[in-house]
C-alpha cells in the first residue's frame, strides 16, 4: 500500500489498501498514519461533516463500500478556538515541550471547568499559558485532559498539547503504565496484625508489610457528589499503600500508589479500610486526632483540606519514547501538618 501523506493545503491524502475492511469508516481508521493522530470518532466526525472526498466528492456515510487502491482526500480544518476563555493564572510548570505539559497544580485549583466552577481552572490557565502552541485536540484548539486530581489535592498533573500525545497518554493511563504515588496523611496506622482489617472483604497485605485494597467504585445512591464502595457494578478499583511514618499510632503518613484511576479512588479505598484522611471532609467521618499529639492534633483536626499530594509520575513520552519521572515536595501545608505530627 502507498503510504499516506499530507498535502501542502492542510489535506491529508490516503490510499486504500488492498485488504482494507469493506466500509469506509474501518478502512480509514486503518489507513491514516499514526503520527496523524486521527482517532475513530474524529473520522467518524469528519466522515459526517463532509470532509471526506473521493474524486472531488463529499463522501458521508460511514458504511459505503471501498476499494483497495482508492484515494481519499480528508481535509484538516486548522483547529476551532473552545468557548472557554484563557484566564492568566500563574502556573508551576515541571516540563514543557510541543507535545506536553506537566504541572505541578496547587490545592484549590479546579482541573477543568464545571458547573460551579466556570473559571479560574486549570484549563483556563493553560488556554493563555500555552495560547498558539496547542496544535488542537480532537479538532479543538483546548488542551487535553488525559487524567484529573481533586481540586483539594496538590501536585503533579500531565497534559496533552497536541493529539499525538493525547492519544499516547491516553493509552497509557488505560493500559495502568503509568507510575503515580501520592503521599497521604491518615487516621490510624494501617497494619497486617490489625484482625479488622484483614477480615475487611477486598482487603489483602503483600511483602513488606504493603496494603492492597480492591474493590469496585461507583457513584454513592443517595449522594451525587460521593463515590462508594461497592461490589456487584461499578468499576474495578485497585490501590495499593505503605505506611512510611507512624505518628503516636494515631495517625500515618502513608505513600499509596495507584494501579486503577478512579474518581476520589484512594480517598473512597482508604476511608473504607477505616484509615480516612486527615481533612477529608467528605470520606473522613468524624474521626479526630486525639490528645496524645499535642500540637499536631489541633493543626490535623483544623486542616482545611484532605491531606493528599500527587508526589510522583512517571510515564514514557508519547511521542519520543523517553522515560519521564517527576517528584513533587509536598507543599506547605502538608509539610507544616507532618511537622506538628512528629513534634507533637
Amino acid at each position: 500500500m502507498d503510504e499516506p501523506f499530507e498535502d501542502g493545503d492542510g489535506s491529508l491524502v490516503v490510499t486504500i489498501g488492498e485488504d482494507a475492511p469493506g466500509r469506509l469508516d474501518k478502512a480509514l481508521a486503518a489507513a491514516v498514519p499514526e503520527e496523524a493522530a486521527l482517532s475513530r470518532s474524529r473520522l467518524m466526525r469528519m466522515i459526517a461533516e463532509g470532509a471526506v472526498f473521493r474524486e472531488g466528492v463529499a463522501v458521508t456515510d460511514p458504511k459505503a463500500k471501498v476499494a483497495g487502491g482508492e484515494v481519499y482526500i480528508l481535509r484538516l480544518d486548522p483547529a476551532v478556538e473552545v468557548a472557554t476563555l484563557p484566564e492568566d493564572i500563574p502556573l508551576s510548570v515541571v516540563w514543557e515541550d510541543a507535545d506536553l505539559i506537566v504541572i505541578d497544580k496547587p490545592a484549590g485549583m479546579v482541573v477543568h471547568p464545571a458547573p460551579g466552577s466556570p473559571s479560574g481552572t486549570l484549563v483556563n490557565a493553560l488556554l493563555h499559558h500555552c495560547g498558539d502552541t496547542l496544535s488542537g485536540i480532537g479538532g479543538e484548539r483546548r488542551p487535553g485532559i488525559v487524567h484529573r486530581i481533586d481540586k483539594d489535592t496538590s501536585g503533579l498533573l500531565v497534559v496533552a498539547k497536541s493529539d499525538r500525545a493525547h492519544h499516547g497518554l491516553a493509552r497509557q493511563f488505560e493500559d495502568h503504565s503509568v507510575n503515580r504515588h501520592y503521599l497521604a496523611v491518615v487516621h490510624g496506622v494501617p497494619s497486617g496484625t490489625d484482625p479488622r482489617l484483614r477480615g475487611l472483604k477486598g482487603i489483602s497485605f503483600e511483602a513488606a508489610g504493603i496494603l492492597r485494597i480492591a474493590t469496585h467504585l461507583a457513584r454513592h445512591k443517595t449522594d451525587r457528589q460521593r463515590q462508594a464502595v461497592v461490589w456487584e457494578s461499578g468499576r474495578h478499583a485497585v490501590t495499593r499503600a505503605r505506611v512510611v511514618e507512624a505518628f503516636a499510632d494515631q495517625a500515618a503518613l502513608v505513600d499509596c500508589w495507584l494501579e486503577t484511576g478512579r474518581t476520589h479512588q484512594i480517598r473512597v479505598h482508604l476511608a473504607y479500610a477505616g484509615h480516612g484522611l486527615v481533612g477529608d471532609q467528605t470520606y473522613g467521618g468524624k474521626k479526630r486526632l486525639g490528645a496524645a499529639l499535642g500540637q499536631g492534633a489541633v493543626v490535623g483536626n483544623s486542616f482545611p483540606r484532605q491531606a493528599l499530594h500527587a508526589a510522583t509520575l512517571g510515564f514514557d513520552h508519547p511521542v519520543t519514547g523517553e522515560r519521564l519521572e517527576f517528584t513533587s515536595p509536598l507543599p506547605a501545608d502538608m509539610a507544616g501538618l507532618i511537622a506538628a505530627l512528629r513534634t507533637g
